[in-house]
């Protein structure tokens, strides 16, 4: 069944849906500007509910029924606990509070804010708990539900409501293109699908694709994707608006449409859930969406790194040596470590080609970063301790927490030592900070490069419940919105 999500400044009333939901802290919502958008019925009994709630360390909630015929009303009560490394509103605790709740024809939801500026990671938080793809009855034509949200801030009303449309509409796109099998999410889907954005937004687009990538030298992606029945790809798409700043940031997404493993083969219980090793390159595509629909002035780039990770004849093999686009060759020693032989290519594309002032790549990488940083933050490796700083703050404000892992290249060059190439692709010790390493690697191939650059391992945040969350959108456009948005 399709759901509708729409903002507003307005917050719902109760008289025009079918269930009714209110969020907040219990203190926000025992104030009269919430008790006043209750229906009436409920009003009464209000605080005997906000009584029963005990949030602890996340949410919790209750529910009641109104009217003739009889609604829901549900109240979920956010947690006040909110430590140094987490969002201040607990956007995180209002996405699971939300998550999975039946969510029928027509459906208000009031969110009572602490403070307006956390209306952006709140409406992120609302469209990471509304999945917008399921094969689920099919057959049965059904209605859509129809979700409406308004805000309740305390400090006057919510501004900016567009860039909230249009975060929350990329964070459901990428839950859409994260939960689609490799039979529908093919690479040659993920490229008519970027190719249809290019089109809608304006911008240009390239792609090069199956045999030309070997030719013109990216001896990465072509060779992690060739087994495959559909061929490997690199995307560039690019927002170049009339009178923008000279400066571009280039941001590189990881689209490993399934990985198998290729001849380092997965087991059976760590290969389900692998059609989505390609989170990054779906944030990276959904936030340059987000990014060219608000009319952002400034220049973006991004870049999709497209490829299966399949068995066959054709296969990658251990002990075959690539030739890189950065011009280093690479003796593969795990095939399953093939995200980061198609973000090399991608992130010296960008080197090569653009020129950015920024590098960013985002990509489900390591499974390390889960023990590292967990499954809430991601795990960033950056070589700007401005740009680092920026992406914790902007993180924090967006709901997309991130964590900063060691960048120290001349403890972990050492990892990938070759006597038959410039590096392996894979680390000698598994237990020296292997996502540190991941990550060095990608940063070997940013040949000449000096500026900033920034790797996001999302491989916890990516996925909840076995669900796409969106993760990625809402960090890139807090941290790269231009001046005076966001």
């Amino acid at each position: 069944m399709v759901t509708e999500l729409r903002f507003s400044t307005t917050p719902p009333t109760a008289a025009k849906c079918d269930a009714f939901v209110v969020c907040g802290r219990k203190a926000r919502l025992a104030a009269d500007d919430v008790i006043a958008r209750l229906p009436e019925a409920v009003r009464p009994a209000w605080s005997a509910m906000l009584e029963s709630l005990h949030p602890g360390d996340a949410f919790s909630a209750t529910t009641t029924w109104y009217g003739e015929p009889a609604r829901p009303l549900t109240v979920v009560a956010l947690s006040d606990k909110a430590s140094r490394h987490m969002s201040p509103g607990r956007p995180d605790a209002l996405a699971d509070g939300l998550r999975g709740r039946d969510a029928r024809g027509r459906t208000a939801v009031i969110i009572a804010l602490d403070a307006a500026d956390h209306a952006f990671a709140a409406g992120c938080a609302v469209a990471r708990a509304l999945p917008a793809w399921s094969d689920r009855g099919k057959r049965q034509v059904t209605a859509p539900r129809k979700v409406r949200v308004g805000f309740l801030a305390p400090d006057g009303p919510v501004k900016d409501m567009a860039r909230i449309e249009e975060a929350a509409a990329a964070i459901r796109m990428v839950g859409e293109l994260v939960d689609q099998p490799a039979s529908v999410l093919h690479t040659t889907a993920f490229v008519a699908r970027a190719v249809a954005v290019a089109e809608e937004v304006g911008a240009s687009c390239t792609v090069i694709t199956g045999e030309e990538l070997e030719q013109r030298g990216f001896g990465g992606i072509a060779a992690v994707g060739r087994a495959a029945t559909h061929p490997p790809a690199l995307v560039h798409l690019s927002w170049a608006p009339d009178g923008a700043p000279e400066g571009r940031v280039a941001w590189v997404g990881k689209g490993i449409v399934y990985d198998t493993g290729g001849l380092s083969l997965k087991g059976k219980n760590d290969m389900p859930g692998m059609k989505g090793d390609m989170a990054g390159a779906a944030a990276v595509l959904a936030a340059f969406r987000a990014a060219a629909r608000l009319g952002w002035n400034r220049r973006v780039d991004a870049i999709l790194c497209l490829a299966e990770n399949s068995v066959g004849p054709d296969a990658i093999r251990p002990d075959d040596i690539l030739h890189m686009y950065s011009g280093r060759t690479v003796e593969v020693n795990n095939t399953d470590a093939e995200g980061r032989l198609v973000l090399a290519d991608g992130v010296a594309y960008a080197v090569r080609q653009l020129s950015p002032e920024v590098i960013v790549d985002m990509a489900t990488l390591t499974g390390a970063q889960l023990l590292a940083t967990g499954k809430r933050h991601a795990g960033i490796v950056c070589n700007d301790e401005a740009l680092e700083q920026r992406a914790i703050v902007a993180g924090r404000a967006a709901g997309d927490l991130v964590h900063a892992l060691p960048y120290a290249p001349e403890l972990f060059r050492d990892e990938f030592k070759s006597k038959v190439a410039d590096m392996k692709n894979s680390v000698k010790d598994r237990m020296n900070a292997q996502s540190s390493c991941a990550a060095q690697f990608i940063a070997e191939h940013l040949v000449g490069y000096t500026r900033p650059w920034l790797h996001v391992d999302i491989a916890g945040p990516a996925e909840a419940r076995e669900r796409g969350t969106g993760y990625g959108v809402a960090l890139l456009l807090e941290l790269f919105a231009p001046e005076g948005v966001g």
